[in-house]
């Protein structure tokens, strides 16, 4: 039996360099302040970490795979198997600097990847891996050094409880709706998703709450109250862009 493709993949475009830059040096807490100031509640995959402490950053747009239950009659190694199995496809189409989130349902009862699949991702260029689901091979998967997050180890066998259904996709990935293009922000607490159309602009915003934070960080441990401080206000902001501008120096006692 073919498997069934719902919606065919699609180009995944690029992010601009300057975005894929800046977002690589914001913490997720940073991009999920930005996207609830507007207006955006639900953008933190929660309960996803990473399977390595000391994994890099990941930013990518979103390349996507829907998972349902699996079902006895279809769901064999034989199957699994074929060229056209789109767990096996997803593999070979995530475009280079791409994020392939794998939306299990939630499902720990089976592997979303495994470290074959991990270093053939690697390979082609592939960003990284998110899953709501988890992992086999983990161990390996950590050799291979492509950041991956997941919920728990899920060592058996994929068909036995999941069935790929959908390529490029929007899915439910941990509760949080991801778009294809969407831009996927991994760091050492977890995940988030900006909608495609607003990453630019979060990632500036992100960024200069980064560098706002060392400037508030410099006077706290001094002694400095966090009062008219963090959060910044009009006026400790304009304080921060006179810093900036006289060059960041060092802040006297």
């Amino acid at each position: 039996m073919s498997q069934t493709r719902v919606s065919p993949p699609e180009a995944t475009a690029p992010l601009a360099p300057e975005t894929r830059e800046r977002l690589m040096r914001v913490g997720t807490a940073n991009v999920a302040n930005a996207l609830f100031k507007r207006g955006f509640r639900n953008v933190y995959l929660l309960g996803i970490a990473p399977l390595s402490a000391d994994q890099g950053q990941l930013v990518g747009p979103a390349y996507t795979l829907r998972f349902m239950p699996a079902r006895e009659d279809l769901d064999s190694m034989a199957n699994y198997a074929r060229n056209d199995n789109l767990h096996r496809v997803a593999i070979e189409q995530c475009p280079e600097g791409a994020v392939l989130v794998i939306d299990t349902g939630n499902s720990t009862r089976a592997a979303a990847m495994g470290d074959m699949m991990a270093a053939r991702l690697k390979f082609r260029g592939a960003a990284g891996v998110i899953t709501d689901g988890g992992y086999r091979d983990a161990p390996a998967i950590r050799e291979v050094g492509l950041p991956c997050f997941q919920r728990q180890a899920a060592p058996p066998a994929t068909p036995i409880a999941l069935h790929p259904i959908e390529l490029n996709g929007p899915v439910g990935c941990a509760g949080v709706p991801v778009y294809p293009g969407d831009v996927i922000v991994g760091d050492g607490e977890g995940v988030v998703c900006i909608p495609h159309h607003l990453a630019d602009e979060i990632a500036v915003e992100a960024l200069d709450a980064v560098e706002y934070e060392a400037f508030a960080a410099l006077h706290i441990a001094r002694g400095r109250s966090i009062l008219g401080l963090f959060p910044a206000t009009p006026e400790s902001y304009a304080e921060y862009q006179q810093w900036v501008a006289a060059g960041r120096p060092a802040i006297q006692e």
